[in-house]
């Protein structure tokens, strides 16, 4: 494969990626921590684009993909994490909300003062915005030009425009740290990077990545695993200056203002930077993040399933999945995002364990004993963390969990999570594997 089909599959995975979380907390990001920015967004690029990375390697390594990771814990939860991801990067959180961004910043601010109720604006644009999603994602192998070649370029040169102007521009100094932003700035961003689903995203992405390698003729697992990495460092460069750049834009924005979150950062940057076609400019930037997401996520869940559920063609599962998307749309921004996060806090240290994990097979063995008792210990410490921010109050685990080292940071799970690795460890030597059947489990999924 030619380098520059390398470089446009990177491309593609970029503007996949990049979508309104990518758009929204870097700049927040950037407002808070101030003098601390270099610490937080380094923070958040190891979330929002390290451990994307290392998803997606992982995946390349292995047949089937997330499902045979997730099998080397159990054979249940292999199926089961899978569908859990789909669903949630798909049409229950992800694909929505990048639609509900995308209305909020690219078509709203245009409408000045309309006697439509918003709940039918909204209506509106999103049957239109599903409409193209719909269509583009029926082609899944025209998405490499459409995305790499002609829209990824727009993106970045528009982001580019904007980023450019702001450092000309912008003169005020760096302000003092908000209190969460203080002391641990690193972890502080290392949370915020979770807000992205860029690592459960790349569960899903990985199959996309795959696919259109092997339309471009690569067969061999090695050439595919070093293609979808050449790849993925493309796409992660490119995130990398793109999160630096916006949030160093925030970090000089908050001299000239208070601000509620990162559009609303944005919003005023672009005014007060380049008038009216600031807010042009920022339509586009928005609209075009947020609905290159939606395809790729569209198109990923389309290939899954259809290939996990033969009965299921491509173009039904295409079909139900917009047509899901677009109903939890129209449910509005907040209510979104309300159940978005705390789902994350439960599901992102599960990814980091599971493809942590992956890394080291080799060296435990691939024992499922190692696999279970790690992910179960991180489970349950991010479960309690999950449901406490829904608002469910456990207060007669409350003194353990923030007795946990790196509570106070939001990295709990750590410690259990290698508790549990090396109670495996030791269990397997203790009673190693010999059932003739749990051997056969292991070798299917290693």
């Amino acid at each position: 494969m030619k380098k520059k089909d390398t470089l446009f599959v990177g491309l593609m995975l970029f503007s996949m990626f990049f979508g309104a979380g990518n758009l929204i907390f870097p700049p927040f990001l950037g407002m808070g921590s101030g003098t601390s920015f270099w610490p937080a967004i380094l923070g958040f690029i190891i979330t929002a684009v390290g451990l994307p990375l290392l998803v997606l390697t992982a995946i390349a390594l292995v047949k089937d993909g997330v499902n045979t990771l997730g099998s080397r814990v159990h054979p249940w939860f292999g199926p089961i994490f899978t569908v859990v991801v789909y669903l949630s990067i798909g049409p229950f959180f992800g694909v929505p909300r990048n639609a509900n961004v995308a209305f909020e910043m690219g078509f709203k601010p245009f409408l000045g003062h309309v006697s439509v109720s918003q709940s039918m604006l909204l209506l509106g644009f999103t049957a239109v915005f599903f409409l193209l999603i719909y269509l583009l994602s029926l082609n899944p192998s025209k998405v490499v030009d459409y995305m790499g070649r002609f829209i990824t370029p727009t993106l970045l040169l528009s982001i580019v425009v904007l980023c450019v102007t702001g450092f000309l521009k912008l003169d005020q100094p760096l302000q003092a740290p908000v209190e969460n932003y203080q002391s641990a700035s690193l972890f502080k961003g290392f949370i915020d990077g979770y807000s992205t689903m860029d690592a459960l995203a790349a569960l899903a992405f990985g199959i996309v990545v795959l696919t259109t390698l092997k339309q471009k003729g690569v067969s061999s697992k090695k050439e595919l695993t070093s293609y979808t990495v050449k790849a993925g460092l493309v796409a992660g460069t490119a995130l990398a200056l793109v999160y630096v750049a916006i949030g160093l834009l925030g970090a000089k924005m908050a001299g000239y203002g208070t601000f509620d979150n990162g559009t609303a950062i944005l919003s005023s940057a672009s005014t007060l930077l380049l008038g009216n076609s600031g807010k042009v400019l920022l339509g586009v930037i928005f609209t075009l993040a947020c609905f290159t997401t939606c395809v790729g996520l569209t198109i990923a869940c389309g290939q899954y399933f259809s290939k996990v559920a033969p009965k299921l063609s491509y173009r039904l599962v295409v079909t139900l999945v917009t047509v899901a998307s677009f109903l939890i749309a129209n449910l509005g921004l907040n209510q979104i995002i309300t159940i978005s996060v705390p789902f994350l806090v439960m599901a992102y240290p599960l990814t980091i364990v599971l493809v942590t994990l992956a890394f080291f097979h080799r060296f435990f063995g691939g024992s499922q004993k190692v696999y279970a008792l790690s992910m179960l210990f991180t489970g349950l410490v991010s479960l309690y963390d999950g449901l406490k921010m829904f608002g469910v109050k456990m207060s007669f685990l409350e003194a353990f969990m923030s007795s946990l080292p790196f509570a106070s940071v939001g990295l709990s799970w750590v410690i259990p999570a290698l508790v549990g690795a090396l109670a495996g460890m030791v269990w397997e030597k203790v009673r190693p594997t010999s059932s003739p059947n749990e051997a056969r489990d292991l070798r299917k999924v290693a």
